[in-house]
């Protein structure tokens, strides 16, 4: 099995358009402690001709040019990507579909909760059914993508999409609206979750001896936004946990037994996108990698 990540920021990339952290002042420099990043998505293969997309990131046509796989190969318009899944209804995940409008025919997959949010907004309607059939997936239950990837779909504790946000959010629940995914190919196994609010007893079960974790690290400390003055939120607000802390992600995993563990989806915010600073080397030195774009997990 084959993963590459295509995306490995969090909404906005590195550097964000409109941002001057300082991470994004290193970016802007060009400076080579950091690398540019596009929005969190992967994909998956088990044999290097059919890929299953993982969230349609809005970077998808700048991650398909930078990826030879992912090109045509054959007659006048073809592609690779013979499926997409998306783990919820945030922009970041679903607003990349409207580049793959072009006729192309591919399968979507996503709960039935989320293709219902999806259906409600007639502008997805580029994607004809008669083209793009829409999958509906149940929790817990293995699904193929592809041939030979077997995936299966978890909830994570979580929250609904910022666009969907009303006077009350609930933070914290475990529904249709966040999940991750497990996924199987070639007698590997490996965890996707892009979006997670902490680190449960049950997740750690689901997650144990896993070959690859590939797990959300939005931010290394809860508060980072609001210290940097580019929000007013929290990462757990947000519905993600932060890295670091005692009930972050790095010490909710340090007794789990995985082969790989690697943060994907890095907030332009993140220090530990300074390669070298010292919340990098404590990242590492937990035994985690920071997932870069075009990264690849050959399993």
């Amino acid at each position: 099995m084959r993963i590459i990540v295509l995306g490995s920021a969090a909404g906005g990339g590195v550097p964000q358009w409109n941002c001057r952290c300082p991470v994004c002042l290193l970016a802007w420099r060009g400076d080579g402690q950091v690398k540019r990043r596009t929005q969190s998505s992967i994909v998956v293969s088990n044999d290097d001709e059919a890929f299953v997309l993982v969230n349609a990131s809005p970077d998808i046509r700048q991650q398909i040019l930078a990826d030879p796989l992912l090109q045509p190969r054959h007659g006048p318009r073809s592609t690779p990507l013979r499926a997409c899944v998306v783990t919820s209804a945030d922009v970041d995940h679903v607003a990349g579909l409207l580049t793959l409008r072009e006729g192309q025919p591919f399968e979507l997959f996503a709960t039935g909760a989320t293709l219902a949010d999806l259906a409600a907004n007639p502008i997805l309607a580029v994607l004809g059914h008669d083209r793009v059939a829409r999958r509906p997936i149940a929790l817990e239950t293995p699904f193929e993508p592809a041939p030979g990837l077997v995936f299966t779909a978890f909830a994570a504790p979580g929250k609904v999409a910022l666009w969907q946000e009303g006077a009350n959010v609930e933070i914290g629940g475990e529904g249709e609206e966040t999940i991750a995914l497990e996924l199987r190919g070639g007698g590997k196994r490996a965890f996707y979750s892009p979006a997670c609010l902490k680190v449960t007893p049950a997740l750690k079960e689901r997650i144990a001896g896993v070959d690859a974790l590939m797990f959300d690290g939005t931010t290394f400390v809860d508060s980072e936004l609001i210290d940097l003055g580019l929000s007013l939120k929290s990462a757990r607000r947000m519905g993600h946990v932060p890295m670091s802390g005692p009930d972050g992600s790095i010490a909710g995993f340090a007794d789990l037994p995985v082969g790989r563990k690697i943060f994907v989806h890095l907030n332009n915010s993140n220090p530990v996108l300074i390669e070298g600073s010292p919340e990098r080397r404590c990242v590492e030195a937990a035994g985690w990698e920071v997932a870069y774009d075009g990264m690849e997990i050959a399993l």
